[in-house]
This record gives C-alpha cells, structure tokens and sequence, in this order.
C-alpha cells in the first residue's frame, strides 16, 4: 500500500518547511479541470499555518476559470499517521478520500470526492534522494498517481458529478522551491486506457550560477513502464520550457521518449507561492492543457516510431519561476 508515502514527513515543531498534498483532475464529459491543494507552511520569521487551494478550468469559458486560496492558523489543523489524514478548518484530507469547503473572492466552493487507492507510489526522483527522507531542497513522490475519482462538487451553486473520472493524488515537502521548474502529467489519452505521463523539470541556482536544466520522465502506457528518472537518464535527457509550452526528450538505451505539453496562456492561473524564507515565486498552472507524446524504440542501429499518444485538454501542467509571466493575466486569489 502506498498510505505510508502520504504521511506528513516533517515534525510540527519543524520550521523553514513546506508541505503540499495536491489533487487533479478532469471531467469526463466537460472537460473541466481542477486543482486541489493542502498545505502545511512553517517559514522561519512567522507562525506556521495551513492553506487551502481550489482552481476550476473551464475550456470553453476563460471567464469562469479561477483560483482561491485561504490562509488558516495552526490551531486549526490536525494530522494524523494512522490512518493518514490532514485536516484544515474543518475540510479533511485521507489516503482515499477527500471532502470540505473553501469560500472567498465572490466564491464558495464544497467537495466530497473518494478514490481508488493505487498499490504502489509513483517516484519521480532518483532512488537516493529518497534516502534519509529526502536528499533534495525539495522531494516529492505521488502515491496515487492514477485513480479514478468520484463523488460531488459544488462550484458557486453548481453541482457536478464525478464517475471513476481519472486523476492524480501527488505528496510533496521540502525548505526552498528551484530556480525555475515544470511539472507535468497526463493519464487521459486518446487509445490508451492505462496510460500515464509524470514530467519534472528542475533548474537550480547556486550563487550566481544557473546551472543546467535536469528533466526526469515517466510514461506508463500498453503494460509497459518507462521511467527514466536516474542519473543516468538525467545527464541525456533534455527540456524547456515557456509561457503555454512544454518541451522533452528522454531517453534509455531501448527508448527514447519526445513529447509536447501545450495550452494557451488564457487557460492557466499565476499561483502566488512564498518560500519559507520569504522569498517571492511564480507559478503559471493549466489543468486543461494538451499533450503529445512519441515513444520510439530502438532497431539495431536506428531508432523505429513505436507509438504515438494524445491528449486533448486533459493534460496537467505549470511552470514556475522567481517573475511573474505577464502573459498568464488571471491570478490563483489569496481570499
């Protein structure tokens, strides 16, 4: 069971941390994105809280995309390890389940959503940051990385339903975000029943130097896994990103994966992130991108197409930074 990988990692007297569980997922038939998000902060010069993030995509309407996000006292946040379970203002947290509310901003947003908890956890990051805990500035691993959702929400009145539709559970902590980064995930292509892409792009920063981009790549698809996340992989695989546009190469010996993640800057959020030193961060979200993905295989001497995959508004992404994009106008509210 992959329970245990949800389990808060820091201890509550622990300060300069950060700790998120976040939720994605589509609607089957609308399309509609979402974007669900429990967090745990402790900065080092002001008093630990809790926060709730809700975002709604809308593909046929950027008017009625939004995100809110409310800050709440320590006081008011319980966790538990056996069953797992987190608790902020009231609105809860578990392995498999999720329910609560969040209201602000002209908005009022309730959910009871369960899942199907996945048999293994998804790791992103080569095995030995995972030593000790975490090796890394930040870690991160997604215990259900593909399940089907189901349940109810209620957005501004409107209530919507949710059948088995597909989504992602992922659980993060760390003391500083990178200089730059992307994450990314797919599990809604067109002819692949069983198919999952997870990306995740790093750029550090120490001192004055940048240095190179690191991009780790999981694509699970036809009862086939390639994960090409280790050293081995990071020092071939390459990556860049921009404003609506995301763009990998990943490959092994056997594969090699090129892909494509897509959206107009219209259909993302700029979600404002602080890291626990202060230090001010930008983060342009879409839950309603695109995606293309071509795996090929290797033939001797040459490589051979094997597959092709696509995804139409279903695809997950965001890209961060230390500025703000100018072309991402609509902001994730702190209400």
């Amino acid at each position: 069971m992959s329970e245990a990988d949800n389990v808060r990692h820091w201890p509550a007297s622990t300060t300069g941390v950060y700790e998120v569980w976040y939720t994605t997922w589509n609607h089957p038939t609308t399309g509609e994105g979402y974007w669900l998000r429990f967090i745990l902060e402790a900065p080092h010069d002001a008093p630990p809280r809790g926060e709730l993030w809700f975002a709604r995509f809308d593909p046929r309407d950027a008017n009625r995309t939004f995100g809110i996000h409310k800050h709440f006292p320590i006081d008011q946040v319980e966790v538990s390890d056996a069953p797992f379970r987190i608790s902020i203002a009231g609105s809860v947290l578990g392995h498999a389940h999720t329910s609560g509310e969040l209201e602000g901003g002209g908005h009022r947003v309730r959910w009871d959503l369960r899942w199907d908890p996945a048999p293994e956890t998804l790791r992103f990051l080569p095995d030995v940051m995972y030593l000790r805990g975490g090796l890394g500035e930040t870690t991160v691993h997604s215990p259900n990385p593909r399940v089907p959702l189901s349940g109810r929400l209620l957005v501004d009145g409107e209530e919507i339903a949710f059948d088995r539709a597909i989504a992602g559970q992922t659980h993060l902590w760390g003391k500083k975000h990178a200089y730059s980064w992307v994450w990314g995930r797919c599990a809604d292509f067109l002819g692949a029943p069983d198919g999952l892409l997870e990306i995740l792009g790093v750029r550090l920063k120490r001192g004055a130097i940048k240095l190179p981009k690191m991009v780790l790549v999981h694509l699970h698809e036809g009862g086939e896994r390639h994960d090409l996340g280790q050293f081995r992989h990071v020092a071939v695989n390459r990556g860049s990103w921009e404003v609506g546009r995301v763009t990998f190469t990943a490959r092994s010996p056997r594969v090699k994966i090129e892909g494509e993640l897509t959206c107009e800057p219209e259909h993302m959020l700029n979600a404002p992130y602080v890291d626990p030193d202060g230090t001010e961060l930008y983060c342009a979200n879409t839950e309603i991108g695109s995606a293309r993905v071509v795996v090929w295989k290797r033939d001797g001497v040459r490589w051979r197409e094997h597959r092709r995959l696509e995804s139409h508004g279903r695809a997950h992404f965001e890209i961060g930074s230390r500025t703000r994009d100018p072309l991402v106008a609509r902001p994730h509210d702190l209400v």
